[in-house]
């Protein structure tokens, strides 16, 4: 109640109260890796959620580049939101540009990287120049057509537009717009195609990716919207292809330039650039994998709950990077694990030999619960590329517990014939038999074989813990996770509140709903929730604090099953011998 009436005079006030405060809906099924792509943005997280986004922002995939994509690819099938990073070899990878005179070669990652060195790709001549770096932006070609007189009504106006192989892409011939006209300029528009000139960015030779039709070459120059229509703006702002630095040569008098009363800037001839040079990059070291994975360290900026390692071909660099990525689920974000297969040399190399080659190569990994390590490579069909290729399972045992989450709960194993099947793969690199499972599996590796009738299952749901404990399960470490981020949200709502009883009511009465649903639905078989005054003591209420402890007894799967069959004489009751035979 306050203190002071709401009103000076008799009157009747209404007043809304929210207690409806309850645990937010948190997703628990993103996943994030990096690869080496042939096109799209470097160093930029991107959120894809099924293989035609991929392609529509990464290309179809090289020979060299065809695992990373299908491990992306592989992903989806169970998800249908990846975080893909396309990184590059910090000394490598050249973006496309206009070739001639003394002109450096540039890479360019990204939007900001572009913002950033615009001044000095400038500075050494360049004009256009392909969006991302590699070698699929010198398949690109850049056409641009304007009038050809100064006088509208004469018929040489359009001469050069009635000619051009483009011309159906647009409507009518450019002229002059409007926002140039209303201050005395003319021949400021023009019309700009982006061709395909090998088809590898389409799947058509000589096809148009783009068009901008009217666009203007005076600066400042606005539609009638009032959206921005010069030149180098909107194709800066709208292209999938290309970046414009500065005009090429053969464009209008005074391009760049505000229109005034006295510029003419028709085109004197159409101008073509054709974009050469682009290189891919040489693989990658794991020290620019490793920067590449640092872009999710703030859990507050990207929601991960799977990070999937690449493999790699050195076991000494698939250990480094796969320390590296455990202690970035473990130490920095705290919210996600860490999905890893072995390095490949040891496995799709020499099969006959990979249980042993596993074991030793991963000797070195950190033992922790936020990873979990699988024993193969799925062997899938690239029809891109048509031929086969062998994958690193990581990606989608990553996949089958996004498909848990999806179709069951986090804490649900995500192991075995009910939830365990991979999807679209042809065989396995290897199969383990009986006593290799036993042998990985004591080693807190899960073994992925192909069972006769089954199909290839995970056929096991370790987590890369080395003692025994609850959260030597994959299902119990989600449970946890799951249930840290959804409380931590809840807890949002009582900062800056008293800590007081009221308000420890509160909390508690936002999260046990939550997990008594938990325990409905198998998660847990118990819990008790503490906060009160026995951990909210005079000592922490002055430090500003607040404290609840919450215990919890979480479910845990089947590991090992024993079926006992015992044989009975006629005439005895089971009763009499069911104690004997447990």
């Amino acid at each position: 109640m306050a203190i002071y009436a709401p009103s000076e005079s008799p009157a009747v006030v209404t007043r809304e109260i929210d207690l409806t405060n309850g645990v937010p809906n948190v997703p628990t099924s993103t996943g994030v890796m990096v690869g080496d792509f042939r096109w799209g943005p470097v160093n930029e997280p991107i959120l894809v959620n099924n293989e035609g986004t991929l392609v529509a922002t990464f290309g179809t995939p090289s020979d060299t580049t065809s695992v990373d994509f299908h491990t992306a690819s592989y992903y989806l099938r169970y998800s249908s939101d990846l975080y893909v990073i396309r990184g590059m070899d910090s000394n490598t990878g050249v973006n496309a540009f206009q070739s001639g005179g003394s002109r450096d070669d540039i890479t360019v990652d990204n939007d900001a990287d572009f913002e950033g060195q615009i001044s000095a790709a400038t500075a050494v001549g360049h004009t256009f120049i392909a969006k991302y770096p590699g070698d699929l932006g010198n398949s690109i070609k850049v056409e641009i057509v304007g009038s050809n007189h100064a006088d509208a009504s004469n018929a040489a106006y359009h001469t050069d537009f009635n000619a051009w192989a483009y011309k159906n892409n647009f409507d009518t011939g450019p002229g002059t717009s409007a926002h140039t006209a209303n201050i005395g300029g003319i021949n400021d528009e023009v019309h700009v195609a982006v061709i395909d000139t090998t088809g590898l960015l389409s799947g058509t030779k000589m096809s148009v990716l783009e068009t901008y039709p009217y666009i203007s070459q005076a600066l400042g120059a606005q539609n009638a919207d009032g959206t921005n229509n010069y030149i180098v703006d909107a194709i800066n702002t709208r292209s999938q292809y290309i970046r414009m630095v500065t005009f090429p040569t053969g464009m209008g008098s005074g391009a760049g330039a505000a229109a005034s009363t006295t510029s003419d800037m028709k085109l004197g001839a159409p101008v073509a650039v054709t974009l050469t040079t682009g290189e891919n990059s040489d693989p990658m070291e794991v020290g620019d994998l490793q920067l590449c994975y640092d872009l999710i360290n703030d859990p507050a900026q990207y929601l991960i709950d799977f990070i999937i390692a690449p493999s790699l071909n050195s076991s000494t660099d698939h250990v480094t990077l796969v320390n590296h990525l455990t202690s970035i689920a473990a130490q920095t974000r705290k919210d996600c694990m860490v999905f890893a297969s072995p390095h490949r040399t040891g496995v799709v190399n020499s099969p006959a030999t990979a249980n042993a080659s596993i074991l030793t190569g991963l000797k070195s990994l950190t033992r922790s619960s936020y990873l979990s390590v699988d024993n193969n490579f799925l062997k899938v069909y690239d029809k891109y590329n048509d031929k086969y290729i062998h994958i690193p399972a990581a990606s989608s045992t990553a996949g089958l517990c996004a498909a848990t989450d999806n179709n069951f709960a986090p804490w649900v194993s995500p192991a075995g014939t009910r939830r365990g099947q991979y999807f679209g793969v042809t065989g396995l690199t290897y199969n383990p038999n009986k006593s290799q499972r036993d042998e990985l599996y004591r080693n807190g590796i899960n073994p992925i074989t192909n069972m006769p009738g089954n199909g290839i299952l995970l056929f096991g749901d370790k987590t890369h813990l080395d003692r025994p404990s609850a959260f030597d399960r994959i299902n119990v470490r989600r449970l946890f996770l799951v249930i840290e981020r959804a409380i931590a949200e809840a807890a949002k709502n009582i900062l800056f509140e008293f800590n007081d009883e009221f308000t420890r009511a509160e909390f508690v009465n936002i999260i046990e709903p939550l997990l008594r649903d938990i325990k409905g639905r198998r998660g847990i078989t118990d819990f008790r929730l503490v906060a009160d005054e026995t951990n909210n003591g005079p000592e922490i209420i002055d430090t500003n604090q607040f404290v609840a402890s919450l215990f919890i007894k979480p479910a845990r799967s089947i590991n090992f099953i024993t079926l006992n069959f015992v044989a009975v004489r006629t005439g005895v009751s089971f009763e009499e011998v069911v104690g004997q035979a447990t």
